[in-house]
């Protein structure tokens, strides 16, 4: 392997860009080609990061010798066929989350790394936060006691991406806010619990805003349809179980949230000897002086390591990422289950 990892993006939209700036600013990454099929998009990203190539076909990326390994950032439902397709092309894959839109499709792509000696990884970027690292080094230090259960939340008043973009149309994104925010989330409590094997999950999902053309953003602004459909969910609820004992509830919500303080996303967990809030970092616990409340860190993200970053350095390094595919693998089985459960209104039972 060379001393610096050749990559090419697939995908120039926000997320693609944000690749590109992360692959600008690693001494041991290049970011040499991109795929875009809107051409604005592509000239703009292409005169931002000094890219001199550019396919509006994939597939003439992944021809490509010089290119070692591939960043993707395209909606949900191209997430298998084109990390398959890199894979067998014996590139390296980063994909954003959710890693799939099944759990079955999602093993496809683990399989596929396997058998093509491959690294792939999803690019969870709430591991790399400061604030969570924090937090797993004061459970692994026992500062709480037993962690026995973690509240998860990523609410908004009005935070829909674009309605009529890919974000709003099960066929492409594959489902809502379950798939855009509970999957930062989720990962973030099963990353802290060090343990992700869940045993049942009760859900239940809503479409309140959304249907009705309310609580939009500007995100996501490529429209697909100019009717501007909308048919994934703009709210979500889950009880989840672990096989240890543990629990999580998970709240997640596109709009309607009304926040009485300002956090909008965050993990409470509660631990036999005190608690620990992220977002902003606190600990509650018993002091010398009675109980006290102990402020460790800001609001804003801020990352010990760039998402990107790692995963060059693990691909040149030949380490195996912190995000490994077998963690990525279970989330996504509980992210399929909340659906699951929520289109049956029963508790879905995991079988591993």
């Amino acid at each position: 392997m060379a001393d610096k990892l050749r990559c090419g993006v697939i995908g120039a939209g926000a997320a693609g860009c944000d690749h590109l700036h992360s692959l600008s600013t690693c001494f041991r990454a290049a970011a040499v080609a991109i795929a875009e099929i809107n051409p604005q998009n592509s000239r703009e990203a292409c005169d931002r990061y000094r890219i001199a190539r550019s396919y509006t076909d994939y597939h003439e990326l992944l021809e490509q010798p010089d290119i070692d390994a591939i960043t993707i950032a395209l909606p949900n439902h191209l997430h298998t066929s084109v990390a398959i397709e890199a894979l067998k092309a014996r590139k390296h894959v980063l994909v954003e989350k959710p890693m799939s839109t099944s759990l079955k499709d999602a093993v496809k792509i683990v399989e596929t790394a396997r058998k093509m000696k491959r690294t792939v990884m999803v690019g969870q970027n709430l591991r790399f936060d400061r604030q969570t690292q924090l937090a797993k080094s004061l459970i692994e230090r026992g500062e709480l006691g037993e962690v026995y259960h973690a509240r998860g939340f990523y609410l908004r008043r009005s935070g829909i991406p674009r309605i009529g973009s890919w974000f709003t149309q099960k066929r492409y994104s594959g489902g809502g806010c379950v798939y855009d925010l509970a999957g930062h989330i989720l990962d973030t409590c099963l990353f802290l619990f060090n343990h992700f094997k869940v045993s049942s999950v009760f859900a239940q999902t809503h479409a309140h805003f959304g249907s009705r053309g309310l609580g939009e953003m500007n995100w996501g602004k490529s429209e697909i349809d100019p009717k501007k459909p909308f048919d994934v969910e703009d709210h979500g609820s889950a009880l989840i179980k672990l096989q240890s004992g543990r629990s999580i509830t998970l709240d997640v919500s596109w709009a309607g949230f009304h926040p009485a303080e300002a956090r909008e996303h965050g993990v409470d967990l509660l631990g036999t000897n005190g608690g620990l809030s992220l977002f902003p970092a606190r600990l509650f616990r018993n002091g010398p002086n009675g109980y006290e409340t102990v402020h460790l860190g800001g609001t804003k993200m801020a990352y010990v390591d760039d998402r990107i970053h790692h995963f060059v350095n693990c691909v040149l390094d030949g380490k195996k990422p912190l995000i490994s595919v077998e963690e990525s693998l279970q989330v996504q089985q509980v992210l399929d289950a909340i659906y699951a459960s929520a289109e049956s209104g029963k508790e879905i039972r995991l079988k591993y």
